[in-house]
């Protein structure tokens, strides 16, 4: 996967992305979320690769700062539309070269982007640095079982979905051992397809 390719790939998914996923088992795996998130007034939110804003639908966003940032202008467009009587401030943006300063942010949201941008581990990095100390990183993603290689099938079928914009053999263990200094872990449960979709929460420590 690269920036040009998703570029491309992306223009075809925002027409028909809610409809996929943002429907069934991605909605009630959405709806989860922001389960035990306290959020307060004021707190400054961001969203790393928004999409369609399907996840913005979920929260309380009239009391709280939100920013929403996408590498794809089509699908950033369609999450305008949806929220176009608010004041979230959508941003075209790359999530590995996130153009904010250090601990900018009280949450950061990363929901289906890990999976998808070229370089997953400069993303999460990314993530880690604009939270501010003792904020929280939601993440809501696709990963490779712990512990465990891609059996075959799985290995032949990863690069043909990767065609499709996305990675199925990402190791959030691999990720996280390059950040974790920055973050700790909180919780990580998965909440479709048994353990492959998982909800994950960090905070940073310093």
């Amino acid at each position: 996967m690269n920036n040009s390719w998703n570029k491309l790939i992306y223009k075809g998914w925002a027409p028909i992305y809610d409809s996929i996923f943002n429907a069934g088992p991605f909605s009630r795996a959405r709806e989860k979320l922001y389960q035990d998130i306290l959020f307060q007034p004021g707190d400054k939110v961001l969203f790393v690769g928004v999409g369609t804003g399907a996840d913005i639908e979920r929260l309380s966003y009239g009391k709280l700062e939100v920013t929403a940032i996408d590498f794809s202008e089509y699908m950033l467009q369609k999450a305008r539309d949806k929220f176009k009587d608010s004041k979230i401030d959508f941003l075209k943006m790359d999530a590995q070269r996130l153009d904010f300063l250090d601990e900018s942010f009280d949450y950061i949201v990363g929901s289906l982007i890990l999976s998808v941008v070229p370089d997953s581990g400069k993303a999460f990095g990314e993530m880690a640095r604009v939270c501010r100390k003792d904020g929280t990183v939601i993440i809501f993603d696709k990963f490779a079982e712990p512990g465990k290689a891609l059996s075959a099938p799985k290995k032949l079928f990863r690069h043909l979905i990767k065609l499709l914009g996305t990675d199925i053999g990402i190791s959030f263990e691999d990720i996280y051992q390059k950040n974790k200094a920055d973050l700790r872990l909180l919780s990580d449960e998965g909440v479709m397809f048994g353990d492959m979709y998982r909800r994950i929460l960090l905070k940073k420590v310093q």
